[in-house]
Order: C-alpha cells, then structure tokens, then sequence
C-alpha cells in the first residue's frame, strides 16, 4: 500500500512539473503582449501627453497587470527621490528585482534594456522612434513565442506525466 502510495505521489509530480512547464510556454505571449501594450502606452504619454518619464511609468504600472505592474513601478519609484536613477539605471534594477517572476527571456529583457538606453536623453521624435523599433521587436518575439506555444505545450504536459511513470517504473 505504502509504495502505491509512493508511486501516485511521483506520478502527481512529474505531471505537475510538466504542467508548470506548459505553463510558462503560455504565459509567454500573454506578458509579451502585455509589455507591448505598456510600451505603446508609454509612446502616447511622451509624445502627446508631454508626461514626464517617471510619472508616465507610475501611470503605466497603476494600469498593468502583475508582474509586470511591479516592473513599472518599482522603475518609477527609482527614478524619483531619494534614489534619482536615470531611466537605464532604474529600469535595470527594476529588471533585476521583478523580471524572473515574469514569463520572459533574455531577448525580451535585451529590447527592454537598448530602449531604456534612450528613454529620457534624447527628444520625444527620438524617443518615439526607439519605442517603436521596441515595439516591433517585441511583436516578432510575440509571434515566437505562440510558435513555441504550439509546439511545446503539450509536449510539457505529456512529458511531465511520461516522466513521473518512467521513475515509477525505474524504481518498482
């Protein structure tokens, strides 16, 4: 009874691993779309709400859903007093504090950290332009991901529970 037991509990988790698995193939293009849609956000509010970066990132993070949301505003937060960060020094430490508890990979991380280079040095012609190579980066890196999606999801899930009976089997 008790390596019944034993071997139930193993399956559970290798199944639970595997769907865990799928479920960051998942997340994936929904926190992509998500830093799209804050990034066009934060387009509209340089270039025609002349809102200042920090304020503009408050805002944004006010309306983004987590874990993004704490992205946002622990970069605004940085780039206020006491610390007074510029926009790459602040959303490089907000980067380091929340971007594991987000679906994204290095890529995404890399668009994040060339715009941050530009945002608040130059001009809002400027500014837009970058935001919107970003942009286009990140659409490409969208379409990937759900290409990613589609292949791997399931494979995860079945994977996890093959996994689980396989060490049941190895070790029974």
């Amino acid at each position: 009874m008790l390596k019944l037991l034993g071997a139930v509990l193993i399956v559970l988790a290798g199944t639970l691993a595997g769907f865990k698995r799928a479920a960051q193939y998942a997340d994936r293009p929904r926190h992509i779309r998500a830093l799209i849609a804050a990034f066009q956000r934060l387009e509209t509010e340089i270039q025609y709400g002349y809102t200042p970066l920090p304020e503009a990132l408050r805002r944004i993070g006010m309306q983004t859903k987590e874990p993004l949301r704490a992205f946002f505003l622990t970069a605004a937060d940085e780039m206020n007093p006491p610390h007074n960060h510029s926009a790459e020094e602040a959303i490089r430490r907000a980067m380091e504090a929340h971007w594991s508890s987000a679906s994204l990979r290095g890529t995404e991380k890399e668009i994040v950290r060339q715009l941050s280079c530009t945002l608040g040095t130059s001009d809002r012609p400027n500014q837009s332009t970058h935001i919107a190579l970003a942009l286009q980066q990140l659409k490409q890196e969208e379409t990937a991901a759900r290409e990613d999606q589609g292949k791997y999801e399931k494979v995860s899930k079945s994977l996890g529970l093959l996994l689980g009976a396989l060490i049941v089997i190895l070790i029974f």
